[in-house]
């Protein structure tokens, strides 16, 4: 990014240039891309198996998804699914979707959530918590549930079509960039969603696991604040890992390389959660005991900049050296870090530029190198 800028969206969720929207990925890749047809009940059948994966982020029935945390919640008004279902019971064409097919054989929802999810809402019966009966339609279906439809027309709803443009990246082997890329794209309008949300929904394993994990904890709770809706949290959680064990590998765009961090460690290969937990727990614990709330907040909101900067410097001097006990100068060399011009040209403008990052992450460590 250019420079800070806070998200003015939600004053409680006001975090300094986390959002990397402005970022552009460079890319050379390869994808094979081809259409099929499914009847309507064949997808229902396919998303109770899994074989397309449909997750619902948020839903606490569905916590034992192998996908954790995918669009947003449900967000389509009741009037707007069942038009929806209308139109299939109808023979009328829909939308499609898009798919992306993984390398376990798996179809991953990357376009066409709240039209797949309504399907299954209304072929299991249940939408919100409540029995799902057609209401916004003409008379004939109104009340009608899938059970309780004339068998002409469950038989035309179950036959209608769904058509998929399935996606598969060839190149690069190691990530989902292309795959991103298309999903920002497709995403481009609306309630967009950030990076992370993105993130999560293609990188879904393990990882995902842990960071969600980790986000309850209380000392990062009391060092970041309210929980995010957006998942800027977890961003920053990820952020972290990615500098404490991969500083050495960083280049532009910072989007870029946290999505390789994250897709190269989302099946917990590279560190495990135990290795994750325990440095995470050891820093945050350290850095709340010794500054507080305020330690990420030079001045009011929560600075993406100086929270990796910080973490990734308490996480080494742990790492090489051992516990921090003296935090009263802990304290002390965080005040003159904070107030370093160098420190904080690093930390406010450009901060995702090489040469920032690397004097952020350079003069955090040195400030707490010798604390005993």
């Amino acid at each position: 990014m250019e420079s800070a800028s806070a998200d003015q969206s939600d004053p409680e969720e006001l975090v300094d240039d986390l959002d990397e929207v402005s970022e552009v990925i460079p890319f050379t890749y390869a994808i094979t891309s081809y259409g099929a047809d499914y009847p309507v009940d064949s997808v229902v059948k396919r998303i109770g198996t899994q074989e397309i994966a449909v997750p619902r982020f948020g839903d606490k029935q569905n916590t034992t998804s192998q996908v954790v945390g995918f669009q947003r919640e449900y967000v389509w008004p009741r009037p707007k699914a069942d038009r929806f279902i209308e139109s299939l019971l109808l023979g009328l064409p829909v939308p499609g979707i898009f798919l992306v097919k993984e390398p376990s054989g798996i179809l991953l929802v990357l376009d066409g959530h709240q039209r797949l999810y309504t399907l299954s809402c209304y072929y299991e019966g249940i939408i919100n918590g409540e029995e799902y009966r057609l209401t916004n339609v003409q008379e004939r279906f109104k009340g009608r549930t899938y059970k309780d439809l004339d068998t002409e027309d469950r038989r035309r709803l179950d036959n209608s079509i769904i058509h998929a443009t399935i996606i598969r990246q060839d190149a690069p082997t190691e990530d989902q960039s292309s795959i991103y890329v298309i999903f920002e794209r497709l995403n481009a309008g609306g309630m967009n969603l950030t990076p992370q949300e993105i993130r999560v929904a293609l990188y879904h394993g393990e990882l995902v696991h842990v960071l969600n994990a980790l986000n309850e904890q209380s000392d990062w709770r009391d060092l970041y604040g309210r929980k995010s809706s957006r998942l800027k949290d977890m961003e920053l959680i990820l952020r972290f890992f990615a500098f404490h064990y991969y500083r050495d590998r960083y280049h532009e765009p910072m989007k870029d390389f946290l999505n390789r961090y994250m897709a190269g460690n989302r099946d917990l290969k590279r560190q495990s959660a135990t290795d994750l937990t325990n440095i995470f727990t050891r820093t945050t614990k350290t850095i709340n005991k010794a500054v507080g709330r305020q330690a990420f907040r030079p001045i009011r909101a929560v600075n993406a900049a100086v929270a990796d900067s910080l973490m990734a410097a308490v996480a080494h001097r742990l790492t090489e050296i051992g516990e921090i006990k003296d935090l009263k100068t802990f304290a002390s060399q965080y005040d003159q870090l904070i107030h370093n011009q160098k420190y904080l040209a690093a930390v406010e403008t450009s901060t995702s530029a090489e040469s920032s990052v690397q004097t952020r992450l350079d003069l955090a460590r040195e400030a707490f190198a010798k604390v005993k």
